[in-house]
């Protein structure tokens, strides 16, 4: 055998085996770089992140002259679509009489308010300008206790300002911020400013909006909250068709039924909700549910949480029929109910 020929493939071998080592090696040193940095998430994400200016004209009464005293409050906001959408707060728009975004790449233009919904603490707004970077949005329903996220946001109006931490809760329901509640609850620092802000993972999805913090001095103190972006979307989606958001409305308030409620007021169950309230003419009322009632399930699934049950009623279409089995007195019913479209201002949330 040529001496030559045989030590080709050797050779060939060997330089193959070099580059598959190199190759692992520069794979393996990119991971750790991703591990210890979040440089490239942030780089995906903060181009679609926001400032928002708002002007607030208060009208004060001093003595017999009245002065107009104006403020200037800061948020955030992300981008949603390549078209101008732009999604974030409520409060953060509030009563303003003019919003300005500032853009990433120092662009400013003002901004027209499409609607708002108080109920979420979102609102939407729209800007027209061209070449805009639009967010990539994740799916908060498959983000887990424990994921790592970012949250970005303009804190007390210093400048866009990245913060980490990991999703610490899904799914916080009773905070008594908004009427409808399902926050992720974050570490992260979010601090005023952030509010409207972008909550990314480490891919730079948007997986929530930043909305409030629980704090007894102002300031983060590790306990942010978020509403999942498969809510803002939906909410983003109805008031740009419809100018508002359409929910579904039954007409009546109730309290879960706990041990200690059972025994206090004899009730004949221990689990369930008890009805302490219906509208008049609403839907509640005219499928012959009354005040004392309690609702076992709805569409055949226990009802025990008034916080899910009021954002099912709300998630499911006015025209919506659904089935309730409840119980009056000693004796068991079944009613079938049809759904309206609540109303504005309406203190019922059910």
């Amino acid at each position: 055998m040529n001496q030559k020929n045989y030590w080709t493939p050797v050779i060939i071998s060997i330089l193959a085996g070099t580059c598959i080592g190199l190759t692992t090696l520069l794979i393996q040193e990119k991971q750790k770089i991703a591990d210890f940095s979040y440089s490239n998430s942030v780089l995906v994400a903060t181009p679609s992140v926001v400032n928002i200016f708002t002007q607030v004209s208060q009208r004060k009464k001093l003595n017999t002259n009245n002065d107009v005293k104006h403020s200037v409050n800061l948020g955030s906001g992300v981008i949603a679509t390549r078209d101008g959408y732009i999604l974030t707060n409520h409060h953060v728009i509030q009563n303003a009489q003019s919003i300005v975004i500032a853009l990433h790449d120092d662009r400013r233009i003002e901004a027209k308010l499409i609607g708002s919904d108080p109920s979420t603490d979102l609102a939407i707004l729209k800007i027209d300008l061209p070449n805009l970077d639009s967010i990539t949005m994740g799916d908060s329903n498959k983000v887990s206790v424990g994921d790592r996220i970012l949250a970005i946001g303009n804190p007390f109006g210093i400048g866009q300002t990245v913060t980490a931490g990991i999703i610490s809760a899904k799914g916080r329901n009773s905070i008594g911020l908004n009427t409808y509640e399902n926050f992720l609850q974050t570490d992260a620092a979010i601090n005023p400013g952030n509010s409207g802000g972008a909550l990314v993972n480490l891919k730079g999805e948007l997986i929530g909006i930043s909305s409030a913090i629980y704090s007894s001095t102002g300031g983060s103190q590790g306990i942010g909250f978020a509403t999942p972006v498969n809510d803002a979307l939906d909410v983003m989606e109805s008031i740009i068709k419809h100018g508002e958001v359409v929910r579904g409305y039954l007409g009546m308030d109730a309290q879960k039924i706990t041990q200690t409620l059972a025994e206090n007021l004899a009730l004949p169950a221990t689990h369930g909700l008890l009805v302490s309230d219906i509208t008049k003419e609403s839907p509640a009322e005219k499928a012959g549910i009354e005040v004392g009632d309690i609702i076992l399930e709805i569409n055949n699934n226990p009802s025990e949480d008034p916080f899910k049950v009021r954002r099912l009623i709300a998630s499911l279409k006015p025209g919506t029929h659904i089935s309730l089995v409840g119980i009056r007195g000693q004796q068991s019913y079944q009613t079938n109910v049809t759904l309206e479209k609540q109303p504005t201002m309406q203190r019922i949330t059910y």
